[in-house]
């Protein structure tokens, strides 16, 4: 065990708040029988307002909320972007929209949520293989939206209606790849039907001195899709690489197709300037608050160092001078996942790191010291416009799965209690840390899941996927197969509770960062959060039983409140007892 630092000197009194803090919240009625917390009303003008004031939640539009029938099946006249519904299946559109979203803004902004990030909502290839683009990462039109969703207007509908409410909305776009279109003659035959290849399903990669050898694919579009993506110059074959199938190592990462999608030759100069203008005029047209950016890692370093200021600059000219991007960076190493923010000229990334850190000390119940290690990696991100409080927190997402998940794969026979004790552990970590909060959608509803992927993107409507509705949910005795959209759930409140304290409190948004204490096991982890008006002191336990652990704080005196049994000395020393998974949180008064 160790302390880390000293806490700086705290004037007067303390006021303690426990994890269990519903009672902040505001009620809006008499007749109300669960909290709220309409955050986004007290918080600076949406045009204005700095970045780390958000609560992000990230919703997959296909699953969340059908408000228009009408547009189940997508197009009524491209066949490219019609059917794959079918509500049975995992993988496939299940009706989810965006008048469904809109209609639920109420839903979003009660639990505390300022801002909405929507999986990608641009025309796709509906089906491709045995599965269907619901996801949106299939893109075959950049310049409008799916037709399975509804209709651009419905995008600015839903867009003008959460600015209303003075909240945001942001676009999840791709940059490094294109629907599967392209086909090589050596994987496909000559009919783009088939699999050639020593594995099937996949084209082995050829590296870039095979291509500079003369070792290419002989590569084709197959007959009828000569023109099927927008704008016209993604159809042409030679702005893609065309090497076969990403291996996830070495070149391939970069230069390969991720799961056969088309991948984009950001090396070529007018690829650059095109995908510029393409992003360019989804800003102008639709004026989102800015863009969650897919597959990051993927694309060459040199296109994001263009690419990220031409995008901001532009938003900035058209009268939204916080647009935000942050870039998606598979990787858990904060030295590597900094040089996208400094040398690739981005915002911000998501924290796989802190995401990291959090599994480890709560699922994996290894020590504190494991959040600590990746917090003192937050000096690679600083440089001259960014550093790590820009960073966007998660615990789980539609890739590696939902956080109740894997702490149930991990721990199967935990009990339910406990599961959520640390489900809110966790978020109390992600909220009161630095960086900005992101729920992923359901999780609010104890959703769980049986895995990653398609196995972690179940629906809040009423659910017809058999292997969603076997799911037992935490903290409800509802089953996927109901409407999920309880607002006196258990979670939901506990969300609720998180942003009431987020936002009356400045510092636990804005505030600088310094560790306290981490230890080598499960227990204490502390922090303090600092501004130049106020700090805070957030305190920890990841351990099931009751922590006891004394800190010089270098003050006199405080009120504890709630929680932690706790008592002060006049030497400046304060010993702190607290609960099995629970926090405190301490103001200088």
């Amino acid at each position: 065990m160790k302390l880390i630092s000293k806490i700086l000197p705290l004037v007067a009194a303390m006021t303690l708040w426990g994890c269990d803090n519903n009672q902040h919240a505001a009620k809006d009625n008499e007749e109300q029988q669960y909290a709220v917390a309409k955050i986004s009303t007290q918080l600076p003008h949406y045009l204005e307002r700095d970045i780390r004031d958000e609560v992000f939640y990230f919703v997959m539009p296909d699953r969340f909320q059908n408000g228009d029938t009408s547009n189940d099946n997508g197009s009524k006249t491209l066949v490219e972007s019609q059917g794959g519904f079918d509500k049975t299946s995992k993988g496939h559109y299940h009706g989810g929209d965006i008048i469904g979203l809109k209609d639920k803004l109420p839903y979003l902004q009660e639990m505390g949520i300022t801002s909405i990030w929507m999986t990608p909502i641009m025309r796709n290839q509906a089906v491709q293989g045995d599965s269907s683009g619901y996801h949106g990462y299939w893109v075959l039109d950049f310049s409008e939206i799916d037709p399975h969703l509804g209709s651009n207007q419905d995008l600015k509908d839903l867009i003008d209606a959460a600015h209303k409410l003075n909240m945001k909305v942001f676009f999840d776009i791709i940059a490094n790849h294109s629907a599967d279109v392209i086909k090589f003659k050596e994987c496909h035959g000559e009919d783009g039907k088939q699999w050639l290849g020593a594995t099937p399903g996949l084209c082995d990669y050829k590296t870039l001195e095979q291509v500079a050898n003369g070792d290419k694919y002989t590569v084709f579009v197959p007959e009828g899709s000569e023109n099927i993506k927008t704008p016209q110059w993604l159809n042409d074959p030679k702005y893609y690489h065309n090497q076969g199938d990403s291996t996830w190592e070495g070149e391939s990462a970069i230069y390969g197709d991720f799961a056969g999608l088309d991948d984009i030759d950001t090396d070529n100069p007018e690829v650059v300037a095109g995908l510029i203008d393409v992003f360019k005029g989804v800003v102008s047209e639709f004026k989102p608050d800015g863009f969650r950016i897919d597959t990051v890692k993927h694309v060459n370093m040199e296109f994001w160092s263009e690419f990220s200021p031409a995008i901001v600059d532009h938003a900035k000219s058209l009268g939204i001078p916080q647009f935000f991007m942050f870039g998606e960076v598979y990787d858990s190493t904060p030295e590597f996942l900094s040089t996208f923010t400094t040398t690739g000229k981005m915002q911000s990334i998501l924290d796989f790191a802190v995401q990291s850190g959090i599994y480890k000390s709560l699922i994996e119940q290894k020590g504190t010291n494991e959040l600590e290690a990746i917090f003192n990696g937050d000096h690679f991100y600083k440089d001259e416009d960014s550093d790590a409080s820009q960073l966007v927190t998660f615990t789980g997402n539609h890739d590696m799965g939902r956080f109740a998940y894997m702490l149930d794969r991990e721990n199967p026979d935990m009990s339910e209690a406990e599961k959520l004790a640390r489900i809110k552990l966790s978020n109390a970590l992600m909220y009161f840390s630095r960086g900005i909060p992101v729920v992923y959608y359901g999780d609010e509803q104890g959703f769980v899941g049986d895995g990653n992927d398609k196995d972690s993107r179940q629906d809040m409507m009423p659910s017809l996927v058999a292997s969603y509705n076997d799911d037992d949910l935490l903290g409800t005795d509802a089953t996927t197969a109901d409407d999920n959209f309880d607002q006196s759930h258990v979670l939901y409140q506990d969300l609720v509770a998180l942003a009431n304290l987020y936002v009356k409190h400045d510092a636990l948004r804005h505030g600088a960062q310094a560790q306290v204490y981490a230890q080598d096991t499960p227990g204490i982890y502390a922090f303090t959060r600092t501004t130049e008006h106020a700090q805070y002191l957030i305190v920890a336990n990841t351990a099931t039983t009751e922590q006891k652990q004394t800190f010089n704080m270098s003050y006199k005196g405080f009120e504890p409140v709630v929680l932690a049994k706790d008592k002060s000395e006049d030497n400046g020393e304060v010993t702190i007892n607290l609960a099995p998974l629970s926090y405190a949180i301490y103001k200088a008064q």
